[in-house]
């Protein structure tokens, strides 16, 4: 894993993280790719969205936004999105993902980075407080909110 980079989704990678695969059972715990896609559309200056490069390969994908004036404080610097294919899980990708985007994050001044997930058996919880990420409340719908002080 030695080869691994972040490069700026673009027109030549869409497809392959689009393809991306999941491991049984992940699909109930994450929106279609193309959700996290159009926020570049709706937001292009506060959403960051990086594909994750293995030699010439697209093994992963991150989608973060970053909104100051957000009216809830969780929404001001936010993980959205993180999949990483389900043949290369478990291999220190996912965690090189998050790591780019807290570096983004501490360029932006931000003070935390939160995620917000839905609790579950097979669900990312595991992944997330691996990575830092320390469970800090729950939204109105019951997901769970969680951050990486800065």
């Amino acid at each position: 894993m030695a080869d691994l980079r972040l490069e700026e989704l673009s027109a030549a990678t869409i497809v392959a993280v689009n393809n991306l695969s999941l491991k049984p059972g992940q699909e109930q715990f994450l929106a279609p790719v193309s959700y996290g896609i159009a926020a570049t559309v709706v937001n292009p200056t506060t959403t960051w969205q990086r594909v994750v490069l293995e030699g010439d390969d697209v093994v992963g994908f991150v989608s973060g936004n970053f909104d100051p004036d957000a009216l809830q404080d969780h929404f001001r610097s936010v993980l959205w999105r993180i999949n990483v294919d389900a043949d290369d899980q478990g291999k220190g990708i996912g965690r090189f993902a998050v790591d780019g985007l807290l570096a983004e994050a501490r360029t932006r001044g931000a003070s935390r980075l939160t995620v917000i997930y839905e609790p579950g058996d097979g669900g990312p919880e595991a992944f997330f407080r691996r990575v830092g990420f320390t469970p800090v409340g729950e939204t109105e719908f019951g997901e769970t909110i969680a951050e990486i002080s800065l």
